[in-house]
């Protein structure tokens, strides 16, 4: 077997910008097109959305359950089974607070036990939006009257429920599950699974 040339790694990379427009910015997102300069040297143009990125949560019971949430999802026209996820929206929250944050408001459960799954961009050739996704565990559902949060527009009336975490990842492979957070977290903590996560990194480490 020979050795590759590269090593299998990402690594930060910057091509030189020659001019960038911005067309739109609404609440969440900025779509921009900047002209870029090729190793050709011709330069093109890329349009893509700026976006201030994601977590999502993999809350895995005891039982080897996992949590999963179902919202409309607009853009699609479809009733999407995700993970419980939100905007990287508050200044300054680290990353595992804002994780939490959106495991107890959209599912109403908190966790003792957190690590990194998997970090990634969700479509790198349109957006810059990134995700970190946790596994969470040593989960205890939130006593009514701890929570004032208030579902509104799309998660009103949104399901939760618990499935084996080896049924979603069937459901995954059979394209019963679309959402890519859903589908990467679901499939990274299988994966996982196998060495009883001892392999996962913790929950603050840094994004590279």
């Amino acid at each position: 077997m020979s050795t590759p040339a590269f090593e299998i790694r990402d690594v930060p990379e910057e091509w030189k910008v020659v001019s960038s427009a911005e067309h739109f910015s609404g609440r969440v997102i900025t779509v921009v097109t900047d002209e870029v300069l090729m190793r050709d040297q011709e330069v093109v143009g890329r349009d893509y959305v700026v976006h201030p990125g994601s977590v999502a949560v993999v809350a895995l019971d005891d039982a080897g359950r996992v949590l999963m949430i179902r919202q409309y999802r607009h853009p699609v026209r479809r009733l999407l089974w995700e993970l419980p996820a939100g905007l990287r929206d508050v200044e300054g929250e680290a990353l595992q607070a804002g994780a939490a944050r959106e495991l107890a408001e959209e599912a109403g459960y908190r966790a003792g036990r957190w690590h990194t799954l998997i970090d990634a961009f969700i479509s790198p050739g349109m957006t810059d939006e990134r995700t970190r996704i946790f596994l969470a565990r040593d989960l205890s559902p939130i006593p009514e009257g701890e929570s004032d949060f208030v579902h509104r527009h799309e998660e009103v009336d949104m399901p939760v429920v618990w499935i084996p975490l080896s049924d979603a990842v069937r459901r995954a492979l059979a394209g019963m599950i679309h959402n890519s957070q859903a589908v990467a977290g679901i499939l990274a903590a299988y994966a996982a699974s196998a060495d009883g996560f001892a392999s996962l990194r913790p929950a603050d480490a840094p994004e590279a």
